[in-house]
């Protein structure tokens, strides 16, 4: 019953146990005799399962941030994220009025091939009522996805039909795409948003670089904020799609794990245009690794703010019920010797709550570069022989502050209760049609919808009902930022996420000044 921690010990037992033997000994034995005691003493019934899993996350919790415990479920769910897909019906979906209301049918999809489409309603699944009962997203998900090959009957309800529809879906293998928007800026500017880097991304940024040079893009803005990383192996094919034959990529070395080198092959798609690459606080790992390689080759112009500086390399290892312990084994660093790993404690604010965003703008670094580099050490960029620096994360070759002008105690509320996301779930319900019907191409739509003061009051109405009180000053100072996000989620609704980042991305001060870097070049 307590095998796993047994294992965890041995585990560790390389980094500093094994030359202690007798140390080592009396630790698995103690553990043991723990349990044992627990087992035939304590008052109540233990459940040990769930014993085990809380002994082993507390006992990584000393070593470092990035080493975890993984249950099999979260396994399952991780995997799902960085394999780039799953089986199911193929639809995005929210909850609305306790309904489940399709936002869009996944392209190719199962459900997109049968007629399923956005605006339709899933009222009964498999001939249970599921409208009405208090269901929620994981209810949905179990019920909708399965292996490959199996049926579900959904009833929809349609707009302008009396009656339920029923369909009868077969269960599909549907990708999770890490390239969540590729467009063309200008010209000769195209941009290609990376959400993480999974098992497909490679293909997916192919397939979306390919498009946008047939169309006459010569400079590419590749986004990486707010991506927090994934496959290492990924980042590096990834990077190898900028540099020249020999040019390192990164290394890794740790005290068990000897220094390896991954050097670029020559076999890139985008070795000599113009290269912006948009960073922020929470861009990570495989991010930094791929951004790190091209500041430090001079290759392209780091644009944003510093990464989140995480800069471990974990080995997974996987028990024999399919958890997993995901293990730290080892340091990234680019090739200039830069360590990506920002300095840290295991009372680190920034990892125990994920409060980097706002640790980082309470000390300035958000808002002023000058915090960031005045006591990190420098060093030369291998082409240029230009000051870079390090002491963790990526440090950018131009800093964009934080906007926050739109950011108050309204805005806040408004979005983080949830109320302006269903105030947009029921106005593209409601107008769906008569969107589609005035505007069929998202030209069209770009050019001509406005989102009116009606609109906005409408909204203001619906969070006062739902316990927001009206606030006009505030309101005011979050008013265009509002009206950019309004529009943005109603093309990404009627069309894709490529279309809601052409309209978002003209309000980031992130994007606007790597189309300016390029610009200049």
């Amino acid at each position: 019953m307590f095998k796993k921690i047994i294992i965890l010990l041995a585990l560790l037992a390389p980094a500093g146990l094994k030359a202690q033997p007798d140390q080592y000994k009396a630790a698995t034995e103690k553990i043991g005799q723990l349990f044992e005691w627990i087992n035939n003493q304590y008052v109540d019934t233990v459940n040990f399962g769930t014993l085990t899993e809380d002994v082993i996350r507390q006992t990584l919790r000393q070593l470092d941030p990035h080493s975890m415990y993984i249950s099999k479920d979260e396994v399952r769910a991780m995997n799902e994220q960085l394999e780039g897909s799953f089986d199911g019906i193929g639809v995005s979906f929210n909850i609305l009025n306790d309904t489940i209301l399709i936002t869009s049918a996944i392209d190719g999809g199962p459900s997109q091939k049968i007629g399923i489409t956005g605006g339709d309603k899933i009222i009964t699944v498999n001939g249970e009522d599921v409208a009405g009962k208090g269901i929620t997203t994981t209810d949905v998900t179990r019920k909708l996805r399965g292996p490959r090959g199996t049926n579900v009957l959904v009833g929809i309800k349609r707009r302008g039909h009396a009656e339920l529809l029923t369909f009868n879906i077969v269960r599909d293998r549907i990708p999770h795409h890490s390239v969540v928007a590729a467009y063309k800026v200008t010209d000769r500017i195209g941009y290609i948003k990376l959400s993480r880097f999974a098992a497909p991304s490679k293909r997916e940024f192919d397939d979306a670089l390919k498009k946008l040079k047939n169309e006459g893009v010569t400079d590419l803005i590749l986004d990486l904020t707010g991506n927090g990383g994934g496959y290492m192996n990924i980042s590096i094919l990834l990077a190898n799609e900028f540099l020249d034959r020999g040019q390192m990529i990164v290394y890794t070395e740790g005290v068990n794990s000897p220094r390896r080198v991954h050097n670029a092959n020559a076999r890139g798609e985008f070795r000599t245009g113009n290269l912006v690459v948009m960073l922020d606080e929470i861009s990570a790992s495989a991010s930094e690794i791929l951004a790190g390689a091209i500041q430090d080759w001079d290759r392209g112009t780091i644009v944003g703010r510093r990464s989140f500086g995480k800069g471990l390399v974990q080995s997974q290892l996987t028990f024999a019920d399919s958890s997993m312990l995901r293990l730290t084994v080892a340091h990234y660093f680019t090739p200039t010797g830069r360590s990506i790993q920002k300095p840290y404690n295991t009372n680190d604010d920034e990892y125990a709550r994920g409060g980097v965003r706002n640790t980082r703008l309470q000390s300035g670094e958000l808002t002023s570069e000058t915090t960031i580099t005045d006591d990190m050490p420098k060093y030369t960029t291998l082409s240029q022989k230009r000051t870079i620096y390090g002491g963790g994360g990526i440090i950018p070759d131009v800093f964009v502050p934080i906007d926050t002008s739109f950011n108050t105690r309204y805005y806040r509320e408004l979005i983080g209760r949830g109320y302006f996301n269903q105030f947009m779930l029921r106005y593209v319900d409601r107008n769906r049609q008569d969107i589609n019907h005035l505007y069929p191409t998202f030209a069209l739509f770009d050019q001509n919808f406005e989102v009116t003061e009606a609109i906005l009051e409408e909204l203001q109405d619906f969070a006062e009902k739902e316990g927001l009180s009206k606030n006009p000053d505030m309101f005011a100072r979050s008013r265009e930022h509002l009206k950019m996000w309004i529009k943005g989620y109603i093309a990404r609704d009627l069309w894709e996420m490529s279309e809601m980042y052409e309209i978002v991305n003209r309000g980031d001060p992130i994007f606007l000044k790597a189309v300016e870097v390029l610009s200049e070049k």
